[in-house]
This record gives C-alpha cells, structure tokens and sequence, in this order.
C-alpha cells in the first residue's frame, strides 16, 4: 500500500511540474490567514521563489521558459523592469492587493502584460473602516473607552464631548471603487460629500474639485481612498493639511506616504487640524510615537481589507484571474484606471 502511495505522489508531482507556472516572491498574507489550499488549482502550479537558496534573479533566469504568470502580494517585492526582463513569458500580473503601486504599470502595458487587481474584492470592507474611522475620531468612541477603563469617568466625571458625523462636509480623494463605496455610507449618514480624482465621474452628481487644496478647503473631513504613485505621494502636504483648517479631519484608507506623515504630526500636535483615523503609514509597521499619546489620533494597523468574507473571496479571484488567462479567457477584473 505504501509503495503504491509513493508513485502516486509522484504521479502527482511530475503532473504539477507540467503546469504552466506562476511565481511568487513572497507569501501573500492571505496564505497564512485562511490557508494556502484555497488559492490552489489544477490548472497552474505556484513558483515560490522565496523557497529557493538562488539570488532572485538567478532563479527567475532558470525558471523563465516556464513561468506564465506572477502573483504579486505588495511593496517589498516590486514587478519592474528588471523583474520582466527576465520573465519573457508573463503574459499577466495578478495581484492580491487593490493597489498597484508594487507594479510597473507602464512597463507592463509596452509588453502587453495585462493586470489584474482585487477589483471590488475589498471595497465594501475598506470603505467599511473608513467611516469608521471617521465616527471614532468624531465622537471620540476610542479615546473615551480608555477613560472608562481607566476609571476616570468615576474620578474626574464626564468627558468631553464628541461631534456628530450627519451634516458634514466629506471630501473624498479618489473615487474609485472603493472611494465610492465610502461615499454611498457617507450620504446615508446624511453627509454632504464632494470628491478629487484625476477626472470627473460623469456618472456621480457629487461635487466635483479638480484641485484637492481646495476639496480641503470646503470639507470637515477629507478621506484619503486613491492609489499611490509617483503624482499622489505626499500629495497631501501643508497647503492641504491647512487648508482642512482646525476644524477638519483626515482619515486615510489609502496608502501611508500618501500624506506627508511628518506634517501630518506636526499639525495634529500643534492643533492645526483637529484628528486622523489612520489604517495606513508610511514607514509600517513603524508608527510615529507621537501618536501614541493622542487622543484625538485613532490608529489601525493596515487591516482595512482583511476580513474572512473578503479573503475567501479574493482567493476565488485571484484563482479565478489566473485560470481565466492561462485558459484565454478574459479576466475577471482587469485593471483599469478608475479614480
């Protein structure tokens, strides 16, 4: 019996040597979260170069022929130039994040490759925390949790009182899929919401800024939802910060370096802007101190797309996406530039 499971296994095993490749240079999160057997399929077999002893480039050299796909899971691993250059097979990009900004767009259009994101995968969850984070930093729910479980509602009596989310003004940065999501929650709560992207959305009635100074300007709270790239890093910087005023909020769900983190600290502390719900840094998992001690600060650790429901669904994605091109079909969520 036992030797009739080993020439099975390796029955199995020269089969999945056979399969078109997709290769990983890192683990996606998501292996670890809810199990690598759900992004497995028998239409392609996982490439994992972190598994090898090889430099990068060594091994991608020696697999190149047979890898038709890469699976990018995020920043520390980027597809550039000098990554393709080596892979003249890949044919497509699937990535197990919402933005792209690991990714070379422009190198992969001139070679044809095409791209696949998590499209709304992680829209409704992101946007979700969003408002959440809105709602805590407002009506202080965080802060005024540790005043009670510190015991110094009992002590030092009430605490201060928090602002209502109905009736403000929220600006938008990015009207995505997810930045759409978020203004849908917004207007139900009875917000007025307007919105930046790099064009108007024929489709919308809100408002619409070319300039996002001045979407500042005329919002109580400003939500960062666009994609990092080259023209929206640090695109939040002091004009901005000053123009949402000592009154205003920002809340970002984008990427960290999107703002200026370091004058983002500097108008919190000196009371410039009145607070931040923040999932996102510039330096994660390396948070500035000076957070720590804010009350008018709430801080979430990168998690605004992670939730079971949205993992499971993204594994039928990503697999989706993969099986769907290497059997050329069309992708199930082709990038487009949508914000």
């Amino acid at each position: 019996m036992g030797v009739n499971n080993t020439d099975s296994d390796k029955t199995q095993e020269e089969e999945q040597q056979d399969l078109p490749k997709v290769v990983l240079f890192r683990p996606p999160p998501a292996f670890s979260l809810i199990g690598e057997e759900s992004f497995a399929s028998n239409k392609f077999h996982f490439l994992k170069a972190y598994d090898s002893h090889l430099p990068l480039d060594q091994f991608l050299s020696t697999h190149s022929h047979s890898i038709k796909a890469i699976l990018s899971s995020g920043d520390p691993a980027p597809v550039n130039a000098d990554i393709l250059q080596l892979l003249p097979e890949v044919g497509v990009v699937v990535t197990t994040s919402a933005g792209l900004n690991q990714i070379d767009i422009p190198e992969c259009r001139r070679r044809g490759i095409k791209i696949a994101n998590a499209g709304y995968v992680y829209s409704a969850d992101v946007a979700d925390l969003a408002v959440g984070l809105l709602i805590d930093v407002l009506r202080k729910v965080s802060a005024s949790d540790r005043y009670v479980r510190q015991g110094l509602w009992a002590a030092k009596g009430n605490y201060p009182l928090g602002s209502k989310l109905s009736g403000k003004r929220a600006g938008i940065v990015g009207l995505g899929n997810i930045g759409y999501e978020v203004a849908k929650r917004l207007e139900a709560f009875g917000c007025f919401v307007s919105y930046n992207s790099r064009k108007k959305k024929p489709c919308v009635s809100y408002p619409f800024y070319h300039d996002v100074c001045e979407l500042a300007a005329n919002c109580d709270a400003l939500i960062i939802c666009c994609g990092l790239s080259d023209e929206t890093r640090h695109m939040i910087k002091k004009q901005v910060l000053s123009a949402l005023g000592k009154e205003g909020v920002i809340v970002n769900i984008g990427r960290g370096a999107i703002i200026d983190e370091k004058e983002m600290v500097r108008c919190l502390m000196q009371g410039e802007i009145a607070g931040a719900g923040l999932d996102v840094f510039e330096n994660e998992p390396n948070v500035p101190k000076e957070f720590f001690a804010m009350d008018n600060v709430v801080l979430s650790p990168h998690r605004a797309v992670r939730t079971p429901e949205s993992l499971k669904d993204l594994s039928e994605l990503v697999v989706g996406n993969l099986e769907a091109f290497l059997s050329n079909k069309p992708l199930l969520s082709e990038y487009v530039d949508s914000e």
